[in-house]
């Protein structure tokens, strides 16, 4: 079992920035795909960031290529969403997820074992 917490959402002005993180425990990062999910009202959640377990490679959705970066922190067992640039249409609820057994990024949710509550993410225009 791993338990998955996200903090650091919060209001901002578009073009400004937000840093998320995930704290895991239950489980060691280094071990698993981590990735970053979000979910506006009325949508459905997508995909927004994951890395690989060897930390070797990270994979973005298109709509934040180039103003988004996923990291992590084995030491702390944690995982980081940088955000800048930020848009109206980033405004979402951001979710940290886990794939326990995959070997390979995957974009689908349904390939992802555990969820974090989530944290709101809400930029003004």
């Amino acid at each position: 079992q791993v338990q998955l917490v996200e903090s650091g959402g919060g209001l901002v002005q578009a073009g400004g920035s937000l840093r998320l993180s995930c704290a895991a425990s239950g489980r060691q990062i280094r071990n698993h795909i981590m990735g970053w999910f979000r979910q506006a009202p009325g949508k459905k959640r997508e995909f927004v960031a994951a890395i690989h377990w060897s930390g070797a490679t990270t994979h973005y959705a298109d709509s934040v290529k180039g103003r988004f970066t996923m990291s992590r922190d084995t030491a702390k067992n944690t995982v980081s969403l940088q955000m800048n640039s930020l848009k109206p249409e980033d405004t979402a609820v951001y979710y940290c997820a886990v794939d326990l057994d995959g070997d390979y990024i995957s974009v689908q949710t349904a390939d992802f074992d555990s969820w974090g509550q989530g944290t709101q993410v809400t930029v003004s225009s």
